[in-house]
């Protein structure tokens, strides 16, 4: 399913989601669509930021190529984590997708004037859900060109 990047190496992909279910529903999808790309989760907005900057318990973290960001997240929400990611120069260089349940025009307005790369409200229906993800995937793995790894 996913393309490699050079080297053989899958890529790697963070997600930022504090809904358990919403969690398992992404693993899932990685699962059920042998996508081989690693996908690491922290819960909150803080914990992505310390993970990113590879700070405490992340300071062996390796950097994302592709990062999955809900906005709705307890004690950093995702648009402050968004903005923090883009006006970082090494940062800034990962795409970032909005994977959230909002549909409100002012969210997705304001994650594109933060730089986000996509907005994609998250289906409910699990096999959409996980046809999302695998577009997604698809996407970013087979058509775009991601940077080179820091």
């Amino acid at each position: 399913m996913s393309v490699e990047r050079g080297g053989g190496t899958p890529i790697e992909v963070l997600l930022v989601e504090d809904d358990p279910g919403d969690v398992l529903m992404t693993q899932e999808a990685f699962e059920e669509h042998k996508v081989r790309n690693r996908l690491n989760v922290v819960s909150d907005g803080a914990e992505a930021l310390a993970y990113l900057r590879r700070e405490g318990q992340y300071a062996d973290a390796v950097r994302p190529d592709l990062i999955l960001l809900d906005l709705n997240l307890p004690r950093r929400d995702g648009r402050e984590v968004l903005a923090e990611i883009k006006k970082d120069d090494e940062l800034g260089r990962i795409p970032v997708v909005v994977l959230t349940t909002s549909s409100a025009d002012e969210d997705i307005l304001r994650s594109y004037q933060l730089h986000a790369n996509a907005y994609v409200t998250k289906p409910v229906d699990f096999e959409r859900f996980i046809a999302v993800i695998r577009q997604i995937d698809e996407f970013f793995v087979s058509v775009v060109k991601l940077p080179p790894r820091a």
